[in-house]
């Protein structure tokens, strides 16, 4: 069986809003296997987006303990999480998150200018990237001059480019057409087929259960994992 690649366990996180105490997760143990295909499904306010934030190293728990790719998170400084986020987890968005004043291809660079990588690896990653998920011909596009789902693959392509252990994606058609929807989630499933570890956030049943995997949460609880 592959090595879990995620571990949460009993992983509570509250929030204090004025006088009441908001338990968005309570108590909820997980195990993501490397390479597996896993939606996080639920309704809203159900959770999962205190899950992937967990996750994604963007938040800690109140109590608990979280495992990414084998580092333990709970007691880590911003800076560490940060780096842990740049190294480990690659995000994509609903609304894309692009910088609407850089092309497709120094967008998909941007990270690696943060990481530190030199000027010519960084524009031949990023080539590399978006001629893979389809744009080789709009590399030199703003954002403005794209379609949503163009916008889409260039997220991709630039949660892609530091070869992360985990791709988290948050809703990732949800501003999207379902044709265009469709032609996502095929991509999301090459990138799978090819190894890669896809978390997908949603609450459309529909679209979690074209992942391999469901983990079902409610209520700040997991009530169900396929």
């Amino acid at each position: 069986m592959s090595e879990n690649v995620i571990e949460l366990v009993n992983v509570r996180r509250y929030y204090i809003v004025g006088d009441f105490c908001v338990k968005a997760l309570d108590g909820v143990c997980a195990q993501i296997r490397k390479g597996s295909f896993t939606a996080i499904m639920g309704p809203s306010g159900s959770g999962k987006s205190t899950m992937m934030n967990l996750i994604g190293c963007l938040d800690t728990p109140t109590s608990g303990y979280i495992r990414i790719d084998g580092e333990y998170t709970n007691n880590l400084t911003e800076k560490e999480l940060a780096d842990i986020r740049n190294r480990k987890v690659g995000f994509v968005f609903q609304q894309f998150n692009l910088l609407g004043k850089q092309t497709a291809l120094d967008n998909v660079m941007t990270p690696l200018l943060y990481a530190g990588v030199r000027g010519r690896e960084r524009k031949e990653r990023a080539e590399a990237l978006l001629e893979r998920v389809g744009l080789k011909d709009r590399m030199k596009h703003l954002p403005s001059e794209l379609s949503g789902g163009q916008k889409q693959r260039v997220a991709i392509a630039r949660a892609l480019v530091n070869n992360p252990s985990i791709l988290l994606a948050d809703e990732p058609t949800g501003a999207l057409d379902s044709r265009t929807g469709d032609q996502i989630m095929e991509l999301f499933q090459d990138l799978n087929d090819e190894g890669r570890t896809v978390v997908f956030v949603t609450h459309d049943r529909g679209l979690g259960m074209r992942c391999r995997e469901q983990i079902y949460i409610h209520d700040g609880k997991i009530v169900e994992a396929l």
